[in-house]
């Protein structure tokens, strides 16, 4: 630490400085202002000093050096003269005049002059008394000029103020020194020791750390009470400072201490890990480059590692980015790069692990087993993307697993329902906290192969907000023109996932976008009929759950009869998750019985459903006959199958025209109720049906079950039927039942579902069924056993189903219509 009274005038190795030797104070006995004796106020000689402010009343050492100054104080010395003192304006000037001199400065006697041993000399000084200098009268062979002697302003005796202001002085002084610490207890002893106050202050002024300058000024007040306040401010600055270097100081110590202790323990740990075979970080580095060794990527790819390695090499082992840096290379060589499993192209056994797995499913297995022939036959194939949607419970997801085992492969699901931040799919940035690859790259590390089955569960369900988009994120995945080089955030270089077989399920088509769609191959899983359901239950259901609930064959059998009951009565879906869980329901009343040792019949029967599952919860529809004019049988799908559905119109006398409409129905079932009701009033001639009778005539129209909503297009030529049954009072054609949409002009288009309206049908024990011409190539999709016992009759007109559907007997008690 620097001395506090040269902190700020560096000393420099030059003539007329201050020298590093502590400040002398003499004290003047008598009084301080009397005039100098034996002073020349003419031809004095005047010593020019740089940097230096000369007060009376204090001793101070000069280094000299200049030769007109070194003749001078010799000169002056011997002939024992005063001489007079001050301050060059500017320190670079070795011969000054007078202006480049203030013009006040101090009387001085030389006390002493000391040869030094570098052949310098130094001149103890001691002040006497101000002057002013009035002109120089010669330079050479050193400076003389012409003085007044100037007087200092005493404060009055007992000034309480000027008493209060040295105390301040002097207080502030000792903090000062207290604050600078060791280097300044003698001085702290001196101040002490100084009773006068005048000598008090000219010492303080002589020797405060600031630019020459501020002292000449400080010199120049003739008032010592207004140089003691000036005085006092300059000390309070000086103290703010020398506090702030102080805290900074002290900041600084502490920090390099911690640092020193760190390194320390650092190079402990470092030399206990190089005894035990290197350090941790440079173990797992290591381990990173023998992995990467063994890593089947290119050139470009092997690139970025190898300099995401060096960075983590420069990185400090104790610093975040070090972690950070770690996690991604480790996920960078733990993904398998260009390693494949090797696909069975045995087809008898793809097809064999299928219909071991799935019931059913008939499309989505020759869709499989066509890809594997292709496969086997070319070596390379993209593989396709694939997406199956149906109703809820039919296998979808289980069927990725049956595929993955069928070709021999890894399998992976993740499922997207709810998902909405684009990242999921892409991965985060790695300048995010806490980031990670998105799950596309996640599967894959799990898989440990990069020809995976992806299965992508409820693709339909996917979300969005601010943070983006996944479902479009999910064009680049599945897309295969350009998964093959899939960049995500994370990882940030691309990567092949055209080998990967994504295969993506959906409940509704509606709600997944378009752009989406166009890239997948739609593979519809329709529901079950109920001898698949049963089928299913005695295959895979029953033998899971009696697994499940620890139980052998022997301890309960479900027979065929019994499973079908169970089906009809007690489960209403279109998969088998609730015929599922009915079965696990009688599984547990089984154990417990068994568990407490309790009879129970060992053959479940139909009529002990009762007491294992409750009441029947569902009773099936019945076709209920043409006993009533307007009453004909139509065919609906549901979301768990399909149902038979009744139409009944009845007519009421009424004047002018009314149509109402019943039963909970949809606007678009509404909309042909109002085109069936135009057409038969069009077409009134071609029914022998009298026109004025729909003047007197309201007709009611209405579709039993209202509390079930219903809706679509597939009940028009019913609603036809139904009106013109009731206005003709002819009989409709025993167990008929028929499903297709009308127009005005009387054609029928085709509908959905025909599958399970055919099924709904023949349960109902529908012997004729009607459908549109177009509607044929659905029913021969389907299989041969289904279709037994029933008739098709294909139609192009409303006319050609009145004619079979309705007959020319009339039903019994007719209206009579008039």
């Amino acid at each position: 630490m620097k001395n506090f009274f040269n902190d700020n005038n560096p000393l420099e190795d030059t003539e007329e400085n201050a020298t590093t030797i502590m400040p002398i104070f003499t004290e003047i006995e008598g009084n301080p202002d009397m005039e100098c004796s034996g002073v020349a106020k003419t031809d004095l000689p005047i010593l020019p000093l740089r940097n230096m402010v000369m007060y009376p009343g204090v001793a101070l050492p000069v280094s000299v050096g200049r030769p007109k100054s070194l003749q001078l104080v010799k000169e002056a010395y011997e002939k024992k003269r005063l001489i007079g003192v001050t301050c060059q304006k500017e320190m670079s000037i070795d011969n000054p005049e007078y202006e480049d001199l203030y013009d006040i400065g101090t009387v001085a006697e030389i006390v002493k002059i000391l040869e030094m041993p570098d052949s310098s000399s130094t001149v103890i000084l001691q002040g006497k008394k101000r002057f002013h200098l009035d002109n120089l009268t010669t330079l050479d062979p050193y400076l003389k000029g012409n003085i007044t002697l100037l007087e200092d302003e005493l404060p009055v005796e007992n000034d309480k103020e000027f008493e209060a202001l040295i105390s301040a002085i002097k207080e502030l002084t000792f903090k000062i020194l207290k604050t600078l610490g060791e280097p300044t207890r003698e001085l702290s002893f001196a101040l002490r020791n100084i009773d006068n106050s005048y000598y008090l202050i000219n010492f303080l002024c002589s020797n405060i750390p600031i630019v020459a300058q501020q002292k000449q000024e400080l010199l120049n007040i003739g008032s010592l009470k207004q140089r003691a306040f000036s005085l006092y401010a300059s000390l309070s600055k000086e103290a703010q400072l020398i506090q702030i270097k102080a805290d900074i100081q002290s900041k600084t110590r502490e920090d390099i201490n911690q640092q020193q202790r760190e390194h320390f323990l650092q190079q402990q740990i470092k030399t206990i890990q190089d005894e035990l075979g290197g350090s941790v970080q440079e173990q797992d580095i290591l381990e990173l480059r023998e992995k990467a060794a063994n890593k089947k990527w290119d050139e470009k790819v092997g690139a970025v590692f190898e300099k995401e390695v060096k960075k983590l090499e420069r990185l400090h082992p104790q610093s975040p980015d070090f972690s950070v840096q770690y996690n991604y290379l480790e996920t960078f060589v733990d993904l398998p790069w260009g390693e494949y499993t090797k696909d069975n192209f045995n087809l008898k056994h793809a097809q064999k692990q299928l219909d071991k797995d799935h019931y059913g499913l008939e499309k989505v297995k020759e869709r499989i087993i066509e890809h594997l022939a292709v496969l086997k036959l070319r070596g390379d194939l993209k593989s396709p993307i694939i997406c199956l949607y149906g109703p809820p419970g039919v296998g979808k997801t289980s069927l990725g697993k049956s595929i993955a085992e069928a070709l021999k492969r890894k399998y992976i699901r993740i499922s997207l329902g709810g998902l909405h931040d684009e990242a999921e799919i892409r991965g985060h940035r790695r300048t995010y906290i806490g980031a990670m690859p998105g799950r596309i790259i996640q599967g894959l590390l799990k898989a440990g192969s990069s020809n995976p089955v992806f299965v992508l569960d409820e693709i339909d369900k996917i979300g969005n907000d601010f943070k983006g988009d996944p479902a479009s994120a999910l064009l680049e995945v599945l897309d295969p023109e350009q998964n093959n080089a899939f960049h995500d955030n994370y990882l940030d270089v691309d990567y092949d996932l055209s080998k990967i077989l994504f295969i993506a399920t959906a409940n509704n088509l509606n709600t997944v976008s378009q752009p989406l769609l166009d890239r997948m191959e739609l593979i519809d899983v329709s529901g079950y009929i109920q001898e698949e359901k049963v089928e299913i239950a005695r295959r895979h259901l029953v033998p899971k759950q009696l697994e499940n609930h620890g139980l052998n064959k022997d301890d309960i059998d479900i027979p065929k009869k019994t499973l079908d009951a169970i089906v009809e009565s007690y489960t209403r879906e279109s998969g088998v998750r609730e015929l599922d869980k009915k079965i696990a329901k009688i599984m547990r009343k089984v154990a417990r019985k068994k568990a407490s040792e309790e009879e129970y019949p060992h053959t479940l029967t139909v009529a002990d459903l009762h007491d294992y599952l409750g009441v029947a919860e569902y009773n099936r529809d019945k076709y209920e006959g043409n006993e009533y004019a307007g009453v004909v049988t139509g065919l609906a799908w549901t979301a768990v199958g399909g149902e038979i559905l009744f139409v009944e119109s009845s007519l009421s006398k009424s004047k002018g025209e009314k149509l109402t409409l019943t039963g909970n129905l949809g606007d678009v079932m509404k909309e042909s109720a109002v085109i069936a009701m135009q057409f038969v009033k069009s077409h009134a001639y071609m029914l022998n049906i009298n026109e004025e009778l729909f003047d007197k005539w309201s007709v009611h129209i209405h579709v039993p079950e209202g509390a079930i909503p219903k809706d679509g297009p597939s009940a028009g030529i019913t609603m036809v039927t139904s009106i013109a049954s009731s206005f003709t009072q002819r009989k409709v054609r025993p167990n008929l039942a028929m499903t297709g949409e009308i127009t005005l002009r009387g054609r029928v288009l085709p509908v959905g579902g025909i599958k399970e309206k055919i099924l709904a049908a023949k349960r109902a024990n529908i012997k004729d069924i009607i459908l549109s011409i177009e509607n044929k190539k659905d029913i021969e999709e389907i299989r041969e056993s289904y279709l037994k016992g029933l008739t098709f009759h294909y139609v192009r007109d409303i006319k050609e189903v009145l004619d079979f559907a309705l007959l020319d007997e009339q039903v019994k008690h007719p209206i009579k219509l008039d």
